[in-house]
């Protein structure tokens, strides 16, 4: 029986069916496409965030090792640089006792003038030439005292200067471009 009712089915109604079968089944395909397509999009979406992630972690990494190079660049030039303003330090610091012991030697009174006078032109030669290696005297003489340059072996009290200003200078201080190769040895006034 049930045959004959299939047979009694108009085309029609069997028609309008499958256009309605083969309609949902166009709409679950394309449901399935959307789905699969958002998807894709959302798995695309975050490979981009990923990967922009991992740009801006390399980007920092390489500006850091930049700033680290440039860091170790400066420090390099400031080593070098140190050791040629300095190499002569040591040479120049031997040579401060005979600086002092001509200075002593140009004090004494002589007979001979020809004498001092050459002692007095090669004391300025070596001075000359101390100079331009970059040592320079450290002013000290009615300079307020500065414990980085000078050296207290003394106090004296003289009313007419005022407190804490050097009133002698017992061994001269000398710097080497900005670095004290020796300090002055002061007497100091203390009221």
């Amino acid at each position: 029986m049930s045959e004959d009712k299939k047979k009694q089915i108009p085309i029609e109604e069997s028609a309008d069916e499958a256009e309605e079968v083969m309609a949902e089944d166009a709409e679950e395909k394309a449901e399935g496409e959307a789905a699969e397509e958002t998807a894709k999009e959302e798995a695309e979406k975050k490979e981009a965030e990923e990967a922009k992630k991992a740009e801006e972690a390399e980007s920092e990494r390489y500006m850091r090792l930049m700033a680290e190079f440039q860091n170790f660049k400066r420090r390099a030039a400031k080593e070098k640089s140190d050791i040629h303003a300095y190499a002569n330090e040591k040479i120049v610091g031997d040579l401060l006792p005979v600086l002092d012991n001509f200075e002593r030697a140009l004090s004494t009174e002589t007979e001979d003038e020809g004498y001092a006078k050459g002692m007095q032109l090669i004391f300025e030669q070596l001075k000359t030439a101390l100079g331009n290696a970059g040592l320079e005297e450290i002013k000290a003489m009615d300079e307020e005292f500065d414990p980085n340059v000078h050296n207290a072996v003394m106090t004296e009290t003289i009313e007419e200067k005022e407190d804490g200003t050097i009133t002698k200078v017992l061994q001269k201080g000398y710097k080497l471009k900005d670095k004290v190769v020796r300090p002055s040895m002061v007497a100091v006034n203390k009221k």
